[in-house]
């Protein structure tokens, strides 16, 4: 197994990797909307912190040797199902016309108080 980390991505904070490549299949941690420079949560709601999301995505992939065209899965955690069509919008355009297969769920909490956390599985090489 090869540990993935960046410092384009929030470093992480326990005892775990942003990410795991093994196999050839690269698996993330939940990314939340933390600043990888200031540690902080960004300003804004749904969309904006799912923006930062996948920034933090793209850095952790790019870091293990792949992008999100090369994602196969994800899950999305939200605190409310009612922000699922705003992230869903941003989620639309990252991804463009790849369309890995998604799990999205509620869950009554999120670590810092934010509103959505995402993580992925990929594949190595773009």
């Amino acid at each position: 197994m090869d540990f993935v980390s960046t410092e384009r991505a929030p470093r992480a904070i326990g005892p775990y990797s942003q990410a795991i490549v093994a196999d050839g299949l690269i698996f993330t941690a939940g990314q939340i909307a933390l600043d990888p420079d200031s540690g902080e949560v960004v300003a804004g709601g749904v969309a904006e912190q799912t923006e930062r999301v996948l920034a933090n995505l793209r850095a952790v992939l790019e870091a293990a040797g792949s992008d999100l065209g090369a994602v196969v899965k994800t899950t999305v955690f939200l605190i409310d199902m009612n922000d699922f069509k705003a992230m869903n919008e941003v989620y639309a355009r990252a991804f463009g016309d790849h369309r890995p297969a998604r799990s999205t769920v509620a869950v009554a909490a999120l670590p810092r108080g934010v509103r959505v956390e995402i993580d992925v599985i990929a594949r190595r090489g773009r």
